[in-house]
């Protein structure tokens, strides 16, 4: 289904084009990016973000030289995303959660020229890591000192909008995580398509609780720029305050996923009807429950809810939007303007309306594969019969006679919990990392059981569970644990699911 087919006039724009423009069509007191810690107008972000320039062009950095940053997402990560934008360095946000498990495979399929992280972090990320590794409070002064004076960089950095902008880490078919690589270009046309669909407007406030290094998050700070609006962050709030927050804020648009809606909507549950200026929720993660949809209508009148359908690979695939919920509410939405979605055999021949195969994307927002990745990247970006790639999703499901896409789940070892992406294989390697297991098999959650590991080994459960904490983003870490003496396996030598469950029922979710 191709819902536009027009050219895209705008493919040569670079990241940092957006907030130059957003500054030149803003009044000097229009705020662009607030967090605890205060606010800044986009005036002001553009000065930060060319100060980070000269400061990045000082320390040597220029075009395609990968600069990890792992730091809280405040104003200052935004500013050294726009910064490492204008030097044409690859920006390469890692969530803070992110434990030296994984880190240290991040950084060696990076290989950055610098990173820069928590000052309390410098130290023990040095050890392992061969790259200089800066403290960001002291990254800050030197900026700080830059922009007092102004300062520019000397010479401009020469590249196109077919560069690589950021590597955005996700987990995948493998144990390790790997990056999708982000041209400026196709960030901006992806940006640019959800705008159209989502409509972000001057009077917006939107409250980001997602990290900068989860594309839902770096995708706000693009989008706020082009609807002119102030990105408020909340990655470090409290769960309790988030509801006093959006009120505090005048927030208008609340990005979500299930697990979040669920806590706003519980929290607005403990407190009296108060007025709201939320006039539109949007979702991507997983699937929203209806109930939960409800619930937000209701804590906050007026509002809607948004719901959007994608990955990392192409941004945003589709979005229903509210006028189509009661007509297509089993529906995930329409392709984005500009794109087209098939559905395809095996054989990546496109199926009929109705008939369910792999979901396949085209269009300018389909990133050119994954960092230092050729294997997998051949099996998911394939060229397209009219050229250009072809994303292929590896989730299934359908059209119907309207273009609008249903999706029918993966049939693969990928899943999402709390609206974070992951793979059973990393799991289970983390698990195998483990002193005294010998191996592990990750069971999926389901509507009755939460995430679930069964090791083999000589080891506690808790003691599985504690170790992986240390290991895995909170989110990755399992719930429920069993240790058996061998694990079940299926006559091809593959984890015997069905009978893995079995050690899990009646376990109480």
């Amino acid at each position: 289904m191709n819902r536009n087919s027009t050219s895209d006039p705008r493919r040569g724009v670079l990241v940092h084009t957006l907030l130059d423009e957003a500054t030149a069509d803003t009044g000097p007191g229009a705020v662009a990016v607030s967090d605890p810690g205060g606010r800044w107008t986009y005036s002001e972000l553009s000065a930060y973000s060319h100060a980070v320039d000269a400061w990045l062009e000082a320390r040597g950095i220029g075009p395609g030289d990968r600069v990890l940053v792992q730091v809280p997402s405040t104003r200052e990560l935004v500013a050294l995303f726009y910064g490492a934008s204008r030097r044409g360095a690859v920006f390469v946000p890692v969530n803070t959660g992110m434990k030296d498990y994984h880190l240290t495979s991040v950084l060696a399929n990076a290989e950055p020229r610098l990173a820069v992280v928590a000052d309390s972090a410098v130290e023990r990320i040095a050890g392992f890591s061969a790259a200089p590794v800066l403290g960001v409070d002291a990254v800050w002064e030197e900026v700080s000192a830059l922009r007092a004076r102004d300062a520019r960089a000397t010479g401009g950095a020469e590249f196109d909008a077919e560069a690589v902008a950021v590597l955005v880490y996700t987990s995948g078919s493998t144990a390790a995580p790997k990056a999708v690589i982000c041209p400026h270009g196709r960030m901006v046309f992806a940006s640019e398509a959800i705008q159209r669909e989502l409509g972000y407007r001057p009077d917006d406030v939107v409250f980001c609780r997602f990290p900068i290094s989860w594309d839902y998050g770096l995708y706000k700070i693009l989008l706020t720029a082009l609807g002119r609006c102030e990105l408020v962050l909340a990655d470090g709030e409290s769960d309790l305050v988030l509801l006093k927050r959006i009120r505090e804020c005048g927030a208008t648009v609340v990005p979500i996923v299930p697990s979040l809606a669920t806590m706003i909507v519980t929290l607005a549950g403990r407190e009296p009807a108060a007025e709201s200026r939320v006039r539109m929720f949007t979702n991507t993660g997983a699937a929203l429950p209806r109930a939960t949809a409800e619930g937000l209508r209701t804590a906050f009148p007026g509002s809607e809810v948004v719901l959007q359908f994608g990955q990392t690979e192409c941004k945003r695939i589709s979005v229903l939007r509210p006028e189509f919920q009661a007509s297509k509410g089993a529906s995930v939405g329409r392709p984005l303007p500009g794109t087209t979605v098939y559905v395809v055999d095996e054989h990546g021949t496109a199926l009929p309306t109705g008939a369910t195969g792999e979901i396949v994307v085209e269009g300018p927002h389909v990133m050119p594969g994954y960092w230092r990745a050729p294997e997998i990247t051949e099996r998911t970006f394939r060229p397209a019969p009219d050229g250009g790639l072809r994303l292929h999703t590896g989730d299934y499901g359908h059209l119907d006679e309207d273009g609008f896409l249903y999706y029918e789940g993966r049939r693969d070892d990928m899943f999402k919990r709390k609206g974070v992406r992951m793979s059973t294989m990393e799991i289970e390697a983390a698990a195998t990392d483990i002193a005294g297991v010998r191996a592990a098999a990750v069971l999926p959650p389901e509507d009755d059981r939460d995430l679930a590991v069964c090791v083999e080994g000589d080891i506690a459960p808790h003691t599985v569970l504690r170790e992986l904490a240390r290991r895995l983003e909170p989110a990755k870490v399992p719930g429920l644990c069993r240790v058996v003496d061998e694990l079940p396996l299926t006559l091809h030598g593959k984890h015997a699911r069905r009978r893995l469950a079995q050690f899990f029922e009646g376990t109480p979710s």
